[in-house]
């Protein structure tokens, strides 16, 4: 027979809220009662019904994550870490994959809705309104990810880009690299766009100017990185005089600089220093340790599933949020190398 939060209730001799309170963590039961309680669960082997709790409380216990690129291991730590903090919530995560394609993406939202979700979490990669409008509509609340769309006001999680630029340009030139390329992401990425910006100033401060044509556009920096890097920096090794720097807009077009700039039998970072964002901990799978700009994943996928949960537990419709972490300089072989040897 079917176990209910009934029947541990009357073995515990405790009441049904006090059960529900404990399976829901809530911080006002005491510790003893707690442990009795979850070692009984997991005595009966007990399966929540949670059809049953969203008819009680009108919720579905469900939130949607979409994200550009499920390979790519960036927003796997944030889903990673935006998973855990609903767990302890009661929450469940849907995860889908938009492929950085808007069409998708419009899609997915759309049967994501379907699932009578509690909120969605997104890292878009359109810049279209009509889908949030009917998220709107529908009273599902949202959070954008990493990049928010310019036309959108919504509740934001993400790293100062601009600080990313300036943080990775400027390390690149405190090393004496003079002639600094950049691989950038799509145009209407507001990553990308905040990212060039700091890449930008931080030349201007110095008096400096990037090489001819030594920013790369790519339309997608989240599928196929590795080779979209790589075919970025072939262009830049053609040019002359070539850059002795390159900063890319995110780890895996940096991993396929890294291989491509080895491949032409030049060095890292001594004819070339390379830098990337997102710190992703390649070190022992790389041919050079990468230097990269923290992104603090596990930070954005915590504050995500709080700011979530702020919105679905709030009686009306707060004002939209934006938290915005400050960006971290890490320092690897692909750049603290050249540095080395010029000061020894």
């Amino acid at each position: 027979m079917t176990v209910t939060m009934k029947d541990i209730a009357r073995g515990l001799g405790l009441s049904t809220v006090t059960i529900s309170k404990v399976l829901r963590n809530n911080p006002d039961i005491s510790e003893k009662t707690r442990e009795r309680v979850l070692q009984r669960v997991k005595e009966l082997n007990y399966q929540p019904n949670l059809m049953a709790r969203g008819l009680v409380t009108g919720r579905s216990y469900l939130l949607g994550l979409i994200v550009p690129d499920l390979l790519h291991p960036f927003f796997a730590e944030i889903a990673k870490a935006l998973s855990a903090a609903l767990d302890k919530k009661g929450y469940s995560l849907i995860i889908s994959s938009s492929e950085e394609d808007s069409k998708l993406e419009e899609k997915q939202i759309s049967q994501l809705l379907g699932r009578k979700l509690d909120a969605l979490v997104i890292a878009t990669s359109s810049t279209a309104t009509a889908p949030f409008a009917r998220l709107v509509e529908n009273g599902v609340p949202f959070v954008f990810i990493d990049r928010r769309p310019p036309e959108i006001s919504g509740n934001f999680v993400g790293i100062d880009d601009e600080a990313v630029g300036t943080l990775a340009t400027e390390h690149l030139i405190g090393i004496g690299c003079r002639r600094i390329a950049h691989i950038r992401g799509p145009e209407n990425s507001s990553p990308a766009i905040g990212r060039l910006k700091g890449y930008q100033a931080a030349l201007a401060r110095h008096g400096l100017k990037g090489p001819e044509k030594c920013i790369i556009y790519e339309t997608k920096v989240d599928v196929e990185s590795h080779q979209r890097g790589a075919e970025a920096t072939r262009q830049l090794l053609k040019l002359h005089p070539r850059p002795d720097g390159i900063f890319c807009f995110n780890d895996p077009l940096a991993m396929g600089a890294i291989d491509t700039v080895l491949d032409a039998g030049l060095r890292v970072p001594d004819d070339i220093a390379i830098i990337g964002c997102g710190n992703l901990h390649y070190d022992r799978s790389l041919r050079v340790p990468l230097s990269s700009v923290d992104q603090r994943t596990a930070e954005l996928g915590e504050r995500t599933a709080k700011l979530a949960m702020h919105l679905i537990e709030a009686k009306t419709s707060p004002k939209p949020k934006a938290i915005i972490l400050e960006p971290r300089l890490i320092e690897r072989s692909s750049t603290v190398g050249r540095k080395a040897k010029r000061q020894g």
